[in-house]
């Protein structure tokens, strides 16, 4: 009697209990399926009774409905913000074309006229300003179809070819480094051989940045573990601790002991080489080379035979 009256009211308990945490079990998994997706477009499930669970449940559901218009307006003003950088590079690029044209073609009329002097050397100036420009709008305009989405055409290129091209048109300005391609033979892949070419260039060009004359800058191009490779590393200080990932940030720029020309550039270079990188189906990362120095290896999808 005595006993059975008690498991009759154990059981009773464990019942009622269990139906009095249900919400909250409901509750924890939702608010943890929110915490993994990152996604507040999600529901918190409708609370069937109005204590303090459910109170919980609807303040809760409140926020991420408040979170969730955030984000879509936050979304709608990058989008908006894409779009106007777009379409300012756009429209930016033909009258700097006419004006470096200008500008090149005053810099020869000097030049077999033997008047330079003072003139010369504002039209020289002028030229530099107006390829700084050209370079930062061509910059702009890439990363903006980039996270539009919007791919330029495609066809099989050699990533080796592509890379020994980068090195020649960098050899001229490597101002005492000494360049190296390791050649591997041809590295087909399908891609966009202007933006293919940019993301080597940017690559060199940050090498050369960052590391005194003198320097050993390797290119190396090959096929690895399915994937096409490339790779370039040096000689150099190395990057800061802890800057692998922030490297590829936009508007980045050195400012430690590995920089020789801190905040000369755009911060631009390496945000392009990722987005390249991952526009054609692969990615970048950095890392250390054997000596120490910076190590920066793009992988892309082989191109099948």
């Amino acid at each position: 009697g005595v006993l059975g009256g008690t498991l009759l009211a154990a059981l009773a308990g464990i019942t009622i209990a269990g139906r009095a945490m249900r919400p909250v079990s409901a509750l924890t998994a939702t608010a943890r399926e929110i915490a993994s997706t990152r996604d507040p477009s999600l529901r918190i499930p409708e609370p069937e009774t109005d204590d303090e669970v459910g109170e919980l449940a609807r303040t809760l559901e409140q926020m991420l409905r408040e979170l969730d218009a955030a984000r879509s307006e936050t979304e709608q003003m990058m989008q908006v913000q894409r779009e106007f950088v777009a379409d300012a590079s756009h429209e930016l690029r033909t009258p700097l074309t006419s004006i470096l044209a200008n500008l090149e073609l005053l810099q020869d009329r000097l030049g077999t006229t033997g008047r330079r002097g003072e003139e010369g050397e504002m039209i020289d100036s002028a030229l530099r300003s107006s390829r700084r420009m050209s370079r930062l709008v061509s910059d702009l305009l890439l990363l903006a179809r980039a996270d539009a989405g919007r791919a330029g055409a495609r066809r099989e290129c050699d990533l080796a070819a592509v890379a020994a091209a980068a090195l020649s048109e960098m050899r001229p300005v490597a101002d005492g480094h000494r360049l190296t391609l390791a050649d591997g033979g041809p590295v087909p892949v399908e891609g966009n051989p202007d933006e293919l070419h940019r993301l080597a260039i940017n690559l060199l060009d940050n090498g050369l940045r960052h590391t005194p004359a003198g320097t050993e800058i390797r290119v190396a191009v090959e096929r690895r573990n399915g994937s096409a490779v490339l790779e370039v590393s040096d000689d150099g200080p190395g990057l800061p601790p802890g800057m692998e990932e922030q490297v590829f940030s936009r508007f980045v720029r050195g400012a430690g002991p590995a920089d020789v020309v801190a905040n000369s550039g755009t911060g631009l270079g390496l945000a392009i080489v990722k987005a390249v990188a991952r526009s054609h189906g692969g990615d970048v990362d950095a890392g250390s080379s054997p000596s120490g120095g910076a190590r920066f290896t793009v992988r892309l999808p082989l191109e099948k035979p």
